[in-house]
């Protein structure tokens, strides 16, 4: 008897319901339907509503993401109770090895058997096995890796195998993606979300950022996995989370594809990737008061120049305020690295600083990045 008084307010509740929809949606079909604000209103032809399922896409692009799982030997110290005097007397401790195992993601991105996936999924390798859609499990080689990035480029030999095209159009905010991967070991998952943000730079994650941040639940195991749109192309390469448990809160991290593609076509030319370099530390000046300014109005200036590098030779000093490097005006510090890094070594660019109160134009010629000492070819 205790839900008998929700009773009549349920039923009332259906009868105001049901005269307020009459208000709107005349019995007889006539009358001005209500409307939204111009401002809100969707362009002549939108559906009315997505897809009722997504599994074309997943059925396009399942069959190319594959599980990754990685052997290494580990060395570790013997406990330090033998480092006591009488067991270094008796027997010298010595360090042990183990194998040790982890597991990851990757994209067939050529029929031909390459394999895009994350850098941290590989590093320090000694073997990597892929395990396709179809059951079958291969050893790969690495073909390359760019730590700068966190992608890394495999190969299987086999051929004629499925493949994830790259989506050519250009993504926004709103649209709706898939996550495919193999999050704890558990087997290939699909999860759904949408694009949450696009251009996430400043995250300390990777040195070159500019990722498509999603709400699809990506967790480990994840990593090197598809974010595809839902016509199965891929938007980006899976590589880190937010998350304070450990598994995902909503917040996720994707390379996108066009990144994706130039790393590959550069470690499949040269086994690295060739970058522009300045020989100069950027970062964004402090407020008066010491405390970091608000983003995007700080301004990004020169904290540190390399003798000899091109930068010193081109006239770059301590302090240059930074306004535009070529034709692009300067935004924040992840924007530089970026720019810089998409320009040809040996090319030619200008670069406008604000000295004092003065302003310069200095012409550059680009230098090569260094690899990162973490690379392994």
């Amino acid at each position: 008897m205790r839900f008998s008084t929700a009773l009549p307010w349920l039923a009332l509740s259906a009868v105001l319901g049901y005269m307020t929809w009459q208000e709107f949606s005349p019995a007889d079909g006539t009358g001005d339907q209500p409307s939204l604000p111009r401002e809100y209103a969707l362009p002549a032809g939108t559906p009315a509503s997505g897809p009722v399922s997504y599994a074309p896409a997943v059925a396009r692009a399942a069959p190319a993401v594959v599980n990754i799982y990685t052997t290494q030997t580990v060395r570790e110290a013997a406990n330090p109770l033998f480092e006591h005097p009488w067991f270094r007397f008796q027997a010298p401790p010595v360090p042990r090895e183990r194998s040790a195992s982890s597991l990851g993601s990757g994209v067939i991105v050529s029929a031909d058997g390459y394999i895009l996936t994350n850098d941290h999924v590989v590093a320090d390798a000694e073997r990597i096995e892929v395990a396709l859609h179809d059951g079958r499990e291969v050893p790969a080689r690495l073909i390359g890796r760019d730590p700068d990035s966190d992608l890394a480029l495999l190969r299987i030999e086999l051929d004629q195998l499925p493949v994830v095209p790259f989506k050519t159009t250009a993504n926004a905010v709103g649209d709706v993606v898939l996550a495919i991967g193999n999050p704890f070991g558990v087997g290939q998952t699909v999860t759904q979300g949408i694009i949450s943000a696009l251009g996430r730079s400043g995250l300390g994650i990777n040195t070159y950022e500019d990722f498509v941040q999603t709400d699809a639940a990506i967790n480990p195991g994840n990593s090197g996995g598809a974010l595809v749109d839902v016509q199965g192309n891929l938007v980006g390469i899976n590589t880190a989370i937010y998350s304070r448990s450990g598994g995902s809160m909503g917040i996720g991290f994707a390379i996108p594809a066009p990144v994706a593609r130039q790393v590959m076509d550069s470690l499949i030319a040269n086994g690295h990737v060739v970058r522009g370099w300045l020989g100069v530390e950027i970062s964004t000046a402090m407020q008066a008061n010491g405390e970091e300014p608000r983003t995007g109005d700080a301004p990004v200036v020169v904290a540190g120049v390399l003798p000899g590098g091109p930068g010193d030779r081109a006239g770059l000093r301590t302090g240059d305020q930074l306004l535009q490097v070529g034709d692009v005006k300067v935004d924040s510090p992840d924007q530089v690295i970026r720019h810089i890094g998409s320009l040809p070594p040996g090319s030619h660019t200008r670069i406008t600083v604000l000295r004092g109160n003065d302003t310069l134009t200095l012409k550059v010629t680009m230098g090569t990045r260094p690899k990162p000492v973490a690379a392994r070819q």
